[in-house]
């Protein structure tokens, strides 16, 4: 599986984005989709995951009401809609696809990430 994650961009404090991350394959609808980000200088953390059917999803505490994780098994694509955008949420996001949850030792393939900068 290959990702691509695109949607990055500069935004002030309370705008929002929407990251995708299109997938290649014809498994997507199986792997569980997560996104993580990277500030700098501080290791990578869980925003939100996304089971294979779209049914169940889990978020971070610091995104929960925020962000909303959604995908289309037909377009092979993951989506991150952020909105009431904060400085704080500025890093790279990536996108994952595994089989697990939380952790990112759980996923086995990465997308290369897309920068996301909040100003205040």
């Amino acid at each position: 599986v290959q990702l691509q994650a695109s949607g990055g961009g500069l935004v002030q404090a309370g705008g929002s984005l929407r990251l995708s991350c299109a997938a290649s394959g014809r498994t997507f609808s199986s792997y569980t989709m997560g996104w993580f980000r990277q500030a700098p200088g501080k290791e990578r953390k869980f925003v939100a995951v996304i089971r294979g059917s779209g049914g169940s999803t889990y978020y971070a505490e610091s995104v929960k009401g925020r962000f909303t994780i959604s995908r289309d098994n037909a377009k092979n694509t993951v989506y991150l809609q952020m909105n009431s955008l904060k400085p704080e949420d500025t890093a790279v996001y990536y996108c994952a696809a595994g089989w697990g949850a939380r952790r990112s030792d759980e996923y086995d393939y990465w997308g290369q990430g897309t920068q996301v900068t909040v100003s205040s």
